[in-house]
């Protein structure tokens, strides 16, 4: 009997020392989808040109406003601190939007995303990316399904990227031409890195999609781009 007990506890070590090292198999994640992958395509079709006569989004009068006399109704489009003044009061579905510097943290407003129809990211000059990086995090992040608008130093050639980082909508400078920008966004069919669009990287892709993007015919670049 004794014997046979041994035996037993010798068997047990065994598959216990057979399964040291082992390890399990991976769990893969799904990715996340971009939030506004709908809103934007690759082409710039859903690309939104905003004619400021025609627009009916419209801010009060002066910087800070007198926030006494703000009356929620839609598409007012607030500063920060006149959104504060009234954030208590504002009625569910009242369609909203917010101008945001380019040096504010976005998650600060994280809270009032599902609130805001629309965010009007500024470029004061068109070298300062930095609305480029809220737009990323607004839409990849904090998963906002509203409009992001680009005003400012809004020039053409800033087109792709600013489709790319989550931007649907555009003001462009005066003197851009709307013809141009919608070209600008044909010059690329696609991209090896993911973004807040399409965030899956190109290898990542089914097999077969780097040779379906290369065969898409695609515009001169140096005569589509004369008129940027």
């Amino acid at each position: 009997r004794e014997r046979a007990l041994h035996r037993h506890r010798e068997a047990d070590r065994a598959r216990s020392v057979q399964g040291v090292g082992k390890r399990r198999a991976p769990q893969h994640r799904r990715r996340p989808r971009g939030v506004n992958r709908r809103r934007v395509g690759r082409t710039g079709s859903s690309m939104k040109y905003i004619d400021p006569r025609r627009d009916p989004w419209h801010a009060l009068a002066g910087d800070d406003g007198p926030h006494v006399s703000i009356t929620p109704r839609p598409y007012l489009l607030l500063e920060i601190g006149q959104w504060h003044a009234v954030r208590a009061q504002w009625p569910a579905g009242v369609p909203l939007g917010i101008k945001l510097a380019n040096d504010f943290h976005v998650e600060d407003l994280a809270a009032d995303l599902p609130r805001l129809a629309l965010l009007a990211l500024q470029f004061p000059k068109w070298v300062d990316g930095r609305a480029y990086s809220q737009a990323h995090l607004l839409r990849s992040r904090w998963r906002f399904g509203g409009e992001i608008r680009a005003t400012g130093e809004v020039l053409v050639d800033m087109l792709p990227l600013l489709a790319r980082t989550g931007f649907d909508a555009v003001v462009l400078r005066a003197d851009q031409s709307e013809e141009a920008a919608r070209r600008a966004l044909t010059f690329f069919p696609g991209h090896y890195q993911g973004d807040a669009v399409d965030p899956l990287p190109l290898f990542a892709k089914p097999p077969g999609t780097a040779e379906t993007l290369a065969r898409r015919p695609l515009q001169e670049f140096v005569s589509a781009g004369e008129g940027i």
